[in-house]
């Protein structure tokens, strides 16, 4: 729809209503208040036409459709690319939309159909699909970085090293270092020289000497192997729950995103 077009229905709304819904201005165009809580009425209704739109794919002969996921870096190197690199060949009309961020999105209002995390992090109301075995977290320095500081043999002695941290979008604040052993749980705010949140390059800065990092240790095995990186803290550090890709409970599955979830879906 053309802008002209669309401004002149909006107008023609506000005048059946009485009421301004877009504050204009030369340089922008925003909701008013009344516009706001349309917007927050509407949003649920237009969400549900969506999905029964997207629903009616099951009367064409193979499934088709866009799918967005929200996932973190690691889990769509080490497990949404491998299955979809398979699959979307032989099925042409589906498109996969990965979006990467280490915050929890809100499915509804940022438009996913689901998003992967660990099981530990998605919420009761979910429908929650194991992608992935359990995994652990390793952390890690190069060798050049312990020949200058001693290797910590508690958690709590992190906060003495030089580290590497991760941004996390949602809190608006770095990933607090998580561990566990005989029933204790410490949590450690880490400090350090640098900040990313792309895992690539917090396993490039560890290779480098510039301090520890706190990252899955599948990600890392080929460096410790190589005697590139070496572990502390091992002990510290027990199985997690493995990735789950996550949906709406209410969701109505379109013959695509039920076709993905079964190729996803883990098999021990």
């Amino acid at each position: 729809m053309s802008q002209p077009a669309l401004s002149q229905i909006i107008r023609r709304l506000e005048g059946r209503l009485g009421l301004r819904l877009l504050r204009r201005t030369t340089r922008s165009v925003s909701p008013t208040e009344v516009g706001e809580r349309i917007l927050d009425a509407l949003a649920p209704a237009l969400s549900t036409l969506d999905e029964t739109l997207a629903g009616l794919t099951a009367l064409r002969d193979k499934p088709s459709g866009t799918i967005r996921i929200t996932s973190v870096e690691h889990a769509a190197e080490a497990i949404l690319y491998p299955v979809l690199k398979t699959l979307l060949p032989n099925y042409p009309d589906i498109k996969v939309e990965i979006v990467l961020d280490y915050g929890l999105a809100d499915l509804a209002a940022e438009r996913f159909d689901a998003g992967v995390r660990l099981g530990e992090h998605v919420d009761k109301d979910m429908i929650a699909v194991r992608i992935a075995p359990e995994m652990r977290q390793a952390v890690v320095g190069s060798p050049d970085y312990f020949e200058r500081h001693p290797p910590p043999r508690r958690p709590q002695e992190l906060v003495a090293h030089q580290c590497i941290n991760l941004w996390l979008s949602e809190a608006r604040g770095n990933y607090v270092w998580e561990f566990k052993k005989g029933g204790r749980e410490p949590k450690v705010r880490v400090n350090g020289p640098l900040t990313f949140n792309d895992i690539a390059l917090m396993r490039t800065a560890a290779l480098d000497g510039l301090g520890l990092v706190n990252l899955p240790e599948n990600y890392v095995s080929q460096f410790l192997k190589e005697g590139r990186l070496v572990r502390v803290l091992d002990d510290w550090c027990p199985p997690l729950p493995g990735y789950h890709l996550y949906y709406p409970s209410r969701r109505q599955p379109t013959p695509a995103f039920s076709l993905i979830v079964e190729a996803l879906r883990h098999r021990s």
